[in-house]
């Protein structure tokens, strides 16, 4: 159970993510002390009887050689999505590293109730390939 500011937060069954895909993305900008540029696409599913706002994330990346890094902040690439009983919300967005590395997360959100509910992110790797 987490506890914040609105109160107790609890994980909401009804919602689901899901990573659809995550590419290495040389291209990208990356500064030379983290120079992996990964693009990720994740979709988020509303299982429930009731519209979800996600109002949040917390994303947890953890190299493989030990650093990690948190990153919070509100709503999901600068929107408050409000998904529909039934519905997603898909996004794509990057992240560079160092090394390969595993990421987790929560994104948090409230119900039509002003209920605060959470839903994990499964935990996934930005996996540096051989040829780099």
């Amino acid at each position: 159970m987490i506890v914040s500011m609105a109160g107790v937060i609890r994980e909401f069954e009804g919602l689901r993510v899901n990573v659809d895909d995550v590419v290495y993305m040389p291209s990208l900008d990356a500064p030379p002390e983290k120079p992996h540029p990964f693009v990720y696409f994740i979709s988020i599913h509303n299982d429930s009887p009731v519209p979800v706002t996600i109002r949040g994330r917390k994303w947890v990346v953890q190299e493989d050689q030990g650093e990690i890094t948190v990153v919070e902040g509100d709503g999901v690439v600068g929107q408050t999505p409000v998904i529909e009983p039934g519905g997603h919300f898909s996004y794509n967005s990057y992240h560079v590293v160092a090394k390969s590395s595993r990421v987790s997360g929560a994104f948090f959100g409230e119900t039509a109730a002003d209920e605060w509910i959470f839903a994990r992110i499964p935990e996934f790797r930005l996996e540096v390939p051989n040829w780099v």
